[in-house]
């Protein structure tokens, strides 16, 4: 259920313009007439940025070499990942790019991307970011304040909107940036593009908040943390849903029993755990779909999901999967949505587009892990006959 802000890449971006990286450090690190100076080892060591202004005496910002070939120093050598990998920093430094081959054995009935795929694939491309700014590796995107205080990311929410899925062989370019959320968290959207055609295919957003590893308990993001990674974030608000009222910020209601449609006694597998030994966030979609009808899953494809993530699960959990339609406010389709394409499929009727809310529980006493919301669209009928 948790991961963060991250990335790969970078480095090599910097490299090939060193004159725009000063640049760029200097400006959002206050240094105007001054000093700055600016270090890069290898790809696991991180970017080192100490600025010294002529009219401050406030200490420098450093984002200290991480790994074993950190201490190495020296000269900028790629990793073999590095190089084959297709991702790298935008010119102002501010977000990352990278580019997928959808493979054949992520893809679903209908020969395209599973909603499981693209959640994985914005998993990837955060944790590459991270990396390319030098960011820790061995914990999704722990800066070195985090590490020494046993600080992880966890997900808070997670909002995805597909408006048309890649097909096997299709490559996605997919491009990520985080910046602050409030004093408790940060947030990191996606923009996921087809690359052959630079049409935009999906959006994503999430929030993140800090999680003590030894405690289990959240805690406050502090200045520390914040000035570690708020220098390799957009100064002015990026949104990937910039409407006032759009689908990623609805509050989800509490789905109460009984409901409709239910899958009881989940239990994770061991694949399912992730580096913070927890239950990774993707394993909550599959959950979450696990009780939605199969009429549904013949008929129409997801369009939209939101997940509050209330409580972490462990290995020994066992889950119970909720799910009861949810229905039409009279507020228009549109005026939540803004720009996703909802309304359309709401104009051609309520058989063409529906939602549901889902409760993911404990099954022995009860208690909420995660609640979601889905919409639907009808299929086109090129898939019908790929229904099973």
């Amino acid at each position: 259920m948790l991961k963060l802000p991250s990335s790969s890449n970078a480095t090599g971006a910097d490299i090939s313009n060193p004159k725009a990286l000063i640049e760029n450090h200097r400006r959002f690190l206050g240094a105007s007439s001054s000093r700055l100076k600016i270090s890069i080892c290898r790809r696991n060591a991180a970017v080192s940025c100490e600025a010294y202004s002529s009219a401050s005496s406030s200490a420098p910002i450093v984002v200290e070499p991480q790994g074993k070939d950190a201490a190495a120093g020296g000269g900028f050598e790629k990793s073999v990942a590095d190089r084959l990998r297709q991702g790298s920093l935008t010119e102002d430094g501010l977000s990352y790019k990278e580019k997928f081959i959808v493979r054949c054995y992520e893809v679903g009935i209908n020969k395209t991307a599973t909603v499981e795929t693209i959640a994985n694939l914005l998993q990837e491309v955060g944790c590459n970011h991270a990396q390319s700014v030098g960011f820790s590796t061995d914990g999704f995107a722990t800066t070195t304040t985090m590490r020494k205080l046993h600080l992880i990311w966890v997900t808070a929410r997670m909002h995805i909107e597909i408006y048309k899925y890649p097909a096997w062989s299709d490559v996605v370019e997919i491009e990520t940036w985080c910046q602050s959320e409030g004093r408790i968290g940060t947030r990191r959207d996606w923009i996921l593009k087809d690359y052959a055609t630079q049409e935009v295919i999906g959006r994503a957003t999430s929030k993140w908040v800090m999680m003590n590893q030894d405690t289990r308990r959240l805690e406050k993001v502090s200045d520390d943390v914040r000035e570690e990674y708020l220098v390799f974030c957009p100064r002015e608000p990026r949104l990937a849903f910039p409407e006032e009222k759009n689908g990623s910020l609805k509050k989800i209601a509490k789905l109460e029993d009984p409901a409709q449609y239910s899958r009881q006694g989940l239990v994770p597998r061991r694949a399912d755990l992730d580096m913070n030994q927890h239950v990774n966030n993707v394993a909550y979609i599959g959950w979450v779909l696990e009780s939605v009808p199969q009429e549904i899953i013949h008929t129409h494809e997801l369009e939209t999901i939101t997940l509050d993530y209330r409580r972490e699960c462990q290995h020994d959990d066992v889950v119970d999967s909720l799910t009861s339609p949810e229905p039409f406010e009279d507020t228009k389709v549109s005026e939540l949505n803004g720009s996703n394409g909802l309304a359309a499929a709401a104009a051609k009727g309520n058989e063409d587009y529906c939602q549901f809310l889902h409760l993911l529980r404990l099954s022995g006493d009860g208690l909420e892990i995660n609640r979601g919301r889905t919409e639907w669209r009808k299929k086109q009928t090129r898939y019908a006959n790929h229904s099973v």
